[in-house]
């Protein structure tokens, strides 16, 4: 299935996590530089905010550039789409009929199809072709009658049209 990158769920699912990474690193961050800093400076600082402070900074900085690494790779899928050309789909063949137009003036002719000739080969064994019609017009004796009523009509070699 060809989707564009921005309609990809997957594509702004990373940028939306990632931004979310970015805001709560930074959060985190902030949040505890800032306690670490006023209370140092008061005097009145406690081994849990100084220490434990530093750890959560630590884990706001991995949150942080997760997020970053995050939004440089969707920068990046969006490059490589760019990049990369799309097939082009081929378009979709219509099979149109040509209209047909009936004028009543206008008859058919039927044109006479030709049989092909046959090869050498195959003509040694074709059957020979017979005549429709004897050759003289002369009526046949009667040894060569073959029907009952004595017409020439009902003969074998007649032709009735």
């Amino acid at each position: 299935m060809n989707k564009t990158l921005t309609r990809s769920a997957g594509f702004w699912l990373l940028i939306v996590v990632s931004l979310a990474a970015v805001g709560v690193g930074g959060w985190m961050i902030a949040g505890q530089v800032g306690t670490m800093t006023t209370t140092l400076m008061d005097g009145t600082a406690t081994g849990v905010e100084v220490y434990v402070g530093q750890s959560l900074v630590v884990v706001g900085a991995v949150v942080l550039g997760a997020g970053l690494v995050g939004l440089l790779l969707s920068l990046v899928l969006v490059a490589a789409r760019t990049l990369v050309a799309t097939p082009v789909a081929a378009a979709p063949i219509v099979e149109q009929e040509a209209p047909i137009i009936q004028d009543e003036t206008a008859e058919t002719v039927s044109v006479p199809r030709e049989e092909p000739a046959l090869p050498a080969a195959a003509a040694e064994f074709a059957e020979p072709q017979v005549d429709a019609e004897p050759a003289s017009a002369e009526p046949q004796a009667d040894e060569d009658q073959k029907g009952s009523s004595g017409s020439i009509a009902t003969a074998t070699n007649s032709s009735v049209r």
